[in-house]
């Protein structure tokens, strides 16, 4: 399946705010289904669920030429992550990509799991990273959807970090409202020492409130309040992210078999993976990673500064210096060394 993404500068629009949001439903496409078809195997149905209505790429991987390859003995897991537009994007674009329900991806992210399970690093990358793609020249980083697909799309982030990518997966933004109205709302605790109110009229006060679906994506795209803007951002996003996988795994929802069952349903179908990861692979990744939920490692590519190309497209330089740093902690599985050190 092929991709079509923008070239625009970016700008403080609700499109840019949406990311954020995305950026929140694969982390937990990964950290949160997974586990939930885990815990619950002994319900065919469930498990079924997960297989029935979660799509397939056709086509994934670049030849095997050329890529990375692991070491035998290796057995940590790299996964490309892509928030799609879908199903509640901008809807500006005529040729939309082929990701679930049919949207386009903003959202890259570097999911990095080690051998032992215990945590998990995941590394955004920004979509105006100024890379080479290959056989295509330098383009920003999400050029590569459009040049050649999901598998130009792995080759590139493969050359970027000399790592090779296990698995790849989308997934569209009404699995995360879903998602969150399954669990009839969940408790953030916010960080921001005073209140604020959004553009979509919601006010959030310093400290734990319970959100329904759309109040928490309020949460999570509004910058405009802060000083610090995106930075404070990302501490809503983490609260977040922690919110709803510690409600996901209560011991309330995970003997609740109707819970657990209409959570996955409603998730799955906004999914859409590689055709290596089916339910079996999903189910033994999260039960495997039930004890990294503590131990998520979040954080964004370095860059040094940002510019303008050749052509005038609006972009952000490679830190080259973080990039052999983030290459040397992949293979030798110190990245979460290098995420505390962010």
């Amino acid at each position: 399946m092929t991709y079509q993404v923008g070239y625009d500068e970016p700008k403080p629009t609700k499109r840019k705010g949406r990311r954020a949001a995305l950026i929140i439903v694969s982390v937990i496409a990964v950290l949160v289904v997974g586990a939930l078809v885990a815990a619950m195997m002994y319900l065919n149905s469930l498990s079924s669920a997960y297989e029935e209505n979660a799509q397939v790429f056709e086509e994934s991987f670049p030849e095997e030429e050329g890529r990375p390859v692991k070491a035998e003995d290796d057995e940590s897991i790299n996964i490309l992550l892509l928030g799609s537009d879908a199903n509640g994007g901008s809807g500006e674009s005529e040729n939309l990509p082929d990701v679930p329900q049919g949207g386009r991806s903003d959202t890259m992210m570097f999911v990095h799991i080690p051998e032992d399970r215990d945590s998990v690093q995941i590394m955004s990358i920004p979509r105006d990273l100024w890379v080479e793609v290959p056989g295509q020249g330098q383009h920003k980083i999400n050029a590569a959807l459009s040049l050649g697909g999901l598998p130009l799309t792995i080759s590139t982030i493969e050359s970027l970090f000399d790592a090779r990518i296990d698995h790849v997966a989308a997934v569209d933004m009404l699995g995360f409202t879903g998602l969150v109205d399954a669990l009839g709302g969940v408790t953030v605790n916010s960080s921001y020492e005073e209140s604020f109110t959004t553009g979509e009229g919601f006010t959030f006060q310093p400290g734990e409130q319970t959100m329904n679906s759309e109040e928490a994506l309020s949460f999570v795209r509004h910058r405009k309040s802060f000083p610090d803007g995106d930075l404070q951002r990302v501490k809503n996003q983490q609260a977040f992210i922690r919110a709803v996988i510690d409600e996901t795994l209560t011991p309330g929802n995970l003997s609740n078999p109707g819970r657990v069952q209409d959570m996955v349903e409603t998730f799955s179908p906004h999914l859409i993976v590689d055709d290596t990861l089916d339910s079996s692979t999903v189910a033994s990744l999260g039960w495997n990673m039930r004890g990294a939920a503590n131990s998520v490692d979040m954080f964004t590519v370095p860059t040094d500064g940002n510019g303008y190309s050749a052509d005038g497209q609006w972009i952000f330089y490679q830190d080259e210096a973080a990039m052999a740093e983030i290459s040397s902690a992949i293979d030798d599985s110190t990245l979460d060394d290098y995420a505390a050190s962010r």
